[in-house]
């Protein structure tokens, strides 16, 4: 059992901790739960002069009003389709690159290589935007003349239907794969070497090394990463579609936020936008609940 005095000694030497948690806490406080109060306008027909509790309450009419618009099940089938493709081109593609890397012996070009790899992920997609848009442009971007000297025909990747979704799952790797590669390679730096040693005293190749021992040491991480990723499965990048989508492509590219965005922002409809963020914050939570109770299960990873 705990002596009094020994708990009363243990808290005040951790005072400090404590104290520098609250600049943090409080900024959670006041951005992401105070916040919270209004959701209550997604049961309101909110009208901005009359505040809050002057708007009058229609109950779950916002909601009705939102399963029937007929482009809604199509934006949500977006959001899915290029979250998915995200999440999985973003595992196989780090794990990948992770593994070259880890193949290189000489250590200036490796890290000279993982620092050009990670720089665009410090890049904002106002400006990675502009730098999409001119050189996938089908006159004079990069792309299309090359596509155009190997014999082809110029495409319009920012006003396909067809093109625009995989133009956004490639342009989100190659900003982000970098850090995810950082991560994968800091997994195989913790497997043990004498394992390595064993395979080459057993007459292993470098393949055979990777397959029996680098894949299967970095397992936890990956499943880890993967069953935590499900919680993003409706997080499509609304900073990255926002940039880079055009009326055109809405068919194929307009996802949920960037859909509350234009009804709240653009059309005035706040009840309506607020009903929308509503059902992807509950589906969210759902997701990522589960994804949770799945790292748990199969990586034993857990918060508390």
């Amino acid at each position: 059992m705990v002596k009094p005095n020994a708990r009363k000694k243990s808290t005040v030497s951790e005072l400090p901790l404590h104290l520098m948690i609250l600049p943090g806490l409080a900024v959670i406080a006041v951005f992401s739960y105070l916040p919270m109060f209004g959701v209550v306008i997604a049961f309101q027909k909110f009208v901005p002069a009359k505040g809050i509790f002057g708007s009058q309450w229609i109950g779950w009419d916002n909601f009705r009003y939102v399963f029937q618009l007929p482009d809604f099940y199509q934006v949500v089938w977006n959001t899915v389709f290029i979250a998915g493709m995200k999440i999985l081109v973003g595992l196989i593609v780090p794990i990948t690159v992770a593994l070259l890397l880890n193949e290189m012996r000489k250590e200036f070009i490796k890290r000279s290589v993982q620092t050009l790899i990670y720089l665009p992920h410090f890049l904002s997609w106002v400006i990675l935007g502009g730098i999409m848009i001119d050189i996938l442009s089908p006159s004079e971007g990069i792309v299309n003349k090359l596509i155009v000297k190997l014999g082809g025909e110029p495409q319009f990747f920012l006003g396909s239907n067809a093109w625009f979704p995989y133009t956004l799952v490639i342009s989100n790797e190659w900003k982000e794969f970098g850090f995810s590669t950082i991560v994968y390679l800091a997994a195989i730096t913790s497997i043990n070497p004498s394992l390595y040693e064993a395979a080459v005293m057993d007459g292993a190749g470098r393949l055979r090394q990777t397959w029996h021992i680098t894949l299967p040491g970095m397992r936890p991480i990956i499943v880890l990463l993967a069953t935590l990723s499900i919680g993003n499965v409706l997080n499509a990048g609304f900073e990255q579609v926002l940039n880079l989508y055009s009326p055109v492509v809405y068919e194929s590219g307009d996802i949920i936020d960037t859909f509350v965005y234009r009804i709240g922002l653009i059309d005035a409809q706040y009840g309506v936008a607020t009903a929308v963020g509503l059902f992807k914050s509950v589906v969210s939570f759902v997701l990522i609940s589960i994804s949770y109770i799945l790292a748990y299960r199969f990586a034993n990873y857990r918060i508390f």
